[in-house]
């Protein structure tokens, strides 16, 4: 179990949850919130933990002068998308009404004292009435989908040949164009795009990118050529670059992308997995230094990653349906059966009828009501469905695409918001966001639901959601190919 920052050792700050209570008690002492983003992963999380916050002047300072608050990333991402600021830690100072004043990422020790007088100096000269930092309403857009073939020009435009690489440096992995170039090539086996494919999946499953001493994919590479990786290891990554070399094998045939995917899968299953009981672990902490052993090239790591063992919805959902379709190409009945107990022991945890199902649980806290969630885990039971014929499956996929449109539509502008609202959202989380790969995910869902259904119903959602989303898909670079997938897959043409 990775080190659990949410709680407080002795002597050390009090963290208060997010809660409506935190910050009634900010505005009762009329002081700034300061409000702490963390991920269980993280060395630089650990690193402010041990020494900026272990300070007993700081400690005392922000016992004074603050309302301490912390949230984990991975556990409340709704928290974490509308107010992480460049990467975590976070470290952001709020007013009552939860809005930003300021702040960034990283304090270091000697510098954290300081920050803190200014944020306080500030807070008292100021009328406390903060900023309007909303998150923007995306608007239904134009009535008109944007061309497709101009919409493909721009993901493969963001393509640097010369690395294998989408987007910009840090290289982060981006598997929807790959497969955007992959169905590419099974439409047209001569198709240029098969080189893009190749020349991605090469570099990224054997470069820097990909953990040859222990297995799995980093988060992402510092270097336009995959070196120097940022080296925590988060399932939903790991599920997604798994079925996207699966993918790559089913397509164009090379052994090694299947070999390459049993080897994360191998990774998966010895680091991440919980053979006893199903499911998988959220993430493995970023790893010390390594150090050379024996042979030049061969690396040891010092001590063990740690493993945050919580269960979460969406990531699980996506490794079952990862593992299932791994199961499927090879051949192997184990990892279908495992796949299918870590789903059920999911469901049988996380859903609640007419409440959908948790983001995740911990004691008596549980986290609902996010939209990614209802996607995935209906993705993952029509995913289970088809490959074993139980209606049961295709019933739980239906019950949660229909809790998606109840919690979370947009009843005016069409498509879906990112959680659904609750009378005692705070601050940030008061104003709506309509995330773009979310509701191309959801088309996708909903569209194959509607066809194993008959019920056109889905497929008016599904419908709904791209159009909803059809006026940001120009810019999203790389992650366009998110929508054109699902635009092709819906026959919305």
């Amino acid at each position: 179990m990775g080190r659990n920052l949410l709680t407080t050792p002795a002597g050390r700050i009090a963290w208060l949850p997010w809660s409506a209570v935190a910050f009634d008690r900010a505005r009762a002492e009329r002081k700034p919130v300061l409000l702490s983003i963390v991920t269980a992963w993280s060395r630089g999380c650990e690193e402010m933990e041990r020494t900026s916050y272990a300070d007993p002047d700081v400690a005392a300072l922000i016992a004074d002068r603050f309302v301490p608050v912390r949230v984990d990333a991975d556990r409340r991402p709704d928290i974490s998308s509308r107010y992480t600021l460049g990467g975590w830690p976070t470290t952001a100072f709020l007013n009552a009404d939860g809005d930003i004043l300021g702040g960034g990422t990283f304090v270091a020790a000697d510098r954290l004292p300081s920050v803190l007088h200014r944020v306080v100096d500030a807070f008292d000269g100021a009328s406390h009435a903060g900023a309007d930092h909303r998150a923007a309403r995306t608007s239904p857009g134009s009535s008109a989908l944007p061309e497709l073939e101009d919409l493909e020009s721009l993901v493969f435009e963001t393509y640097d040949a010369r690395s294998g690489a989408f987007g910009g440096v840090p290289r982060f992995p981006h598997p929807a164009p790959i497969h955007l170039a992959l169905a590419s090539v099974r439409a047209d086996p001569d198709s240029p795009l098969a080189d893009v494919a190749t020349t991605c999946l090469d570099a990224m499953g054997w470069g820097g990118l990909y953990d040859e001493v222990d297995g799995g994919f980093f988060r992402y590479a510092n270097e336009p050529d995959w070196t120097r990786p940022q080296s925590e290891k988060l399932l939903d990554l790991n599920a997604s670059m798994l079925s996207l070399y699966l993918d790559g094998f089913e397509t164009l045939r090379l052994a090694r992308y299947l070999e390459r995917a049993e080897d994360a899968l191998g990774y998966l299953q010895q680091t991440m997995a919980d053979a006893q009981d199903g499911g998988w672990a959220a993430s493995q902490q970023e790893a010390p230094e390594y150090y050379e052993i024996d042979d030049p090239g061969v690396r040891a790591a010092r001590t063990p990653p740690a493993v945050d063992r919580t269960l979460l919805s969406s990531a699980n959902a996506a490794m079952v349906s990862a593992a299932l379709r791994a199961a499927r190409v090879m051949e192997d009945d184990g990892l279908r059966t495992f796949a299918l107990k870590s789903l059920e022991r999911v469901v049988l945890r996380h859903y609640r009828p007419g409440h959908g199902v948790a983001h995740c649980i911990e004691g008596d806290q549980e986290i609902r009501g996010l939209l990614d969630d209802q996607i995935a885990m209906a993705s993952a039971h029509l995913d289970a469905y088809e490959v074993t014929g139980d209606i049961v499956y295709e019933m739980m996929a239906q019950e949660l695409a229909r809790q998606a449109a109840i919690a979370c539509r947009d009843a005016e502008g069409g498509g879906f918001f990112d959680r659904a609202s609750a009378p005692h959202d705070i601050g940030l989380l008061r104003y709506p966001i309509k995330p773009f790969v979310a509701n191309c995910e959801a088309a996708r869902m909903l569209k194959r639901l509607a066809a194993a259904t008959g019920d056109s119903e889905y497929a008016a959602l599904a419908d709904e959601a791209l159009q909803s989303v059809a006026a940001q898909a120009a810019a999203q670079g790389p992650l366009a190919a998110h929508y054109i997938l699902a635009v092709r897959e819906a026959g919305v043409r």
